[in-house]
């Protein structure tokens, strides 16, 4: 039995915490970086059951040389195991948004983890082995100015869904794992993207009209990951239970507020849903920000 998993995007966060954690389970661990130096750290860690590879989860020729090592490496037993991790995140307002970046967000967070899928699908099926997609709460519930990422994990539930239906005949368990706040880097390089967006990309009339509310959003994520958020672990310890069960469930909504929150998306009518939205960034309901210079 095959017992060998591969992973995107191990760098940092939730990735490089669900390595750690299979690979102490007794996985060997094929993690998917993106820089030598973070392959390396992963190793210290976890000494020769954490293999660290190079994938780029938007180009073609990056991902198939991955399936040739993972090949080699497991033969006729297959993979167990798909993670598909790897992701990005800028806050845009819809109306400024320029569409390349939006296809960039969409190309990796949502076409990346089915073309990553596509290529390591012969090895899951020949092990009868499982993918768990990580996707977040953001799949279920959309924030305001977070549009661009939260299209993509909207897309990566329907992916998902589909897989695990059409995936029956092979006895290949698809699992979304749907984190909520979460304490790790990927909140201030919201902060950072965010901010670098307003200085650079937006017009003048974008940055009068979005940039206080920008800064003002990106703050309140931020905090509000640093002050409930739940650590990487807890995130990872969801991906083994869904990689480990004898019969793993369809959604693991973990950590921060996620559970509450996507039971109350399916509750609350739209309007509602919108008002505790806006009541969680402290964003003001009138017609015109108080955020806005």
């Amino acid at each position: 039995m095959s017992r060998t998993v591969m992973i995107t995007g191990t760098s940092s966060g939730i990735g490089r915490a669900t390595a750690l954690a299979l690979a102490a389970r007794g996985f060997t661990v094929f993690a998917g970086i993106r820089e030598t130096a973070d392959g390396e750290a992963l190793c210290h860690a976890a000494g020769d059951r954490i293999i660290p590879l190079y994938v780029d989860v938007t180009d073609a020729d990056s991902i198939a040389a991955a399936v040739v090592r993972v090949e080699q490496a497991t033969g006729a037993a297959g993979l167990a195991g798909l993670v598909n991790n790897a992701g990005i995140g800028a806050p845009w307002p819809m109306e400024l948004v320029p569409l390349d970046e939006f296809r960039r967000h969409l190309e990796v967070n949502l076409t990346g983890q089915l073309a990553v899928t596509q290529a390591f699908l012969p090895l899951v099926k020949r092990a009868r082995g499982r993918i768990i997609n990580v996707g977040s709460e953001g799949g279920r519930i959309t924030l305001p100015f977070l549009g661009p990422i939260t299209s993509a994990k909207h897309g990566l539930v329907s992916v998902t869904d589909a897989l695990r239906m059409e995936l029956r005949p092979w006895n290949v368990h698809v699992s979304i794992v749907e984190p909520g706040a979460t304490r790790s880097s990927a909140p201030a390089k919201l902060v950072e993207n965010g901010r670098r967006a307003v200085a650079e990309l937006f017009s003048p009339q974008g940055r009068a009209d979005y940039g206080a509310t920008i800064e003002h959003v990106i703050g309140k994520i931020a905090a509000s990951n640093q002050r409930s958020g739940s650590p990487p672990e807890v995130i990872a310890g969801a991906v083994v239970r869904a990689m480990t069960s004898r019969r793993p469930r369809t959604r693991y909504p973990v950590g921060g507020h996620a559970k509450l929150l996507t039971r109350l998306r399916r509750v609350l009518p739209d309007r509602a849903m919108d008002a505790l939205c806006t009541r969680m960034l402290d964003l003001p309901t009138g017609a015109r920000s108080e955020y806005v210079r």
